[in-house]
């Protein structure tokens, strides 16, 4: 496994995220080594789900959306679930974080609805991506060209399209922050 022991990684989540979108590649990135932080829109616990509404796993964020400084990070991860982007892109300052990490040219990774928050920063025209087929027109309608495979890596931006794509998904962002240096 590469070592990713400088790197350090954001997830922004809110209620609704998708459990093990969330839990799965977290513990990938701490088992390979990374610094992970979890931003939210408050530091009070948020609550994942399976299938979309079934109650699952609860997780303290370590701070606030509002407090996050980009330059502190050398990627982002977005988990799916179908609440919690839709919530997330109504939040002005987590789309600037999608945004300022897109524009630095950092690692963004997100999962299955998780590129709705792309689509909402308007950073995807030209790229090339994967996601859950319900917002595969979405993301055409704001530039990017959607592709149906497990994982995509364009650059920067890795995309993958549901839970079972996680073990590709993680595989792809070790292997692009082990590219990173301290």
């Amino acid at each position: 496994m590469p070592d990713i022991s400088q790197a350090k990684v954001l997830i922004v989540a809110t209620d609704g995220f998708e459990n093990d979108e969330l839990f799965k590649p977290r513990q990938a990135l701490i088992d390979a080594g990374a610094e992970v932080t979890l931003a939210s829109l408050k530091t009070d616990p948020i609550q994942g789900v399976k299938n979309d509404s079934d109650p699952a796993d609860t997780i303290t964020p370590d701070l606030t959306v509002d407090d996050v400084d980009t330059e502190d990070y050398h990627a982002l991860l977005l988990p799916g679930g179908v609440g919690n982007p839709d919530k997330l892109r109504m939040n002005e300052r987590a789309v600037e974080i999608v945004g300022e990490f897109m524009d630095d040219d950092k690692i963004v990774a997100a999962i299955c609805h998780g590129p709705w928050l792309l689509a909402e920063a308007d950073v995807i025209e030209g790229k090339t991506l994967t996601s859950w087929p319900s917002i595969r027109t979405d993301l055409a309608n704001a530039g990017a060209d959607v592709v149906d495979q497990e994982v995509c890596v364009d650059g920067n931006l890795i995309t993958s399209r549901n839970p079972d794509d996680i073990p590709a998904f993680n595989d792809a962002m070790i292997q692009a922050l082990s590219k990173v240096e301290a």
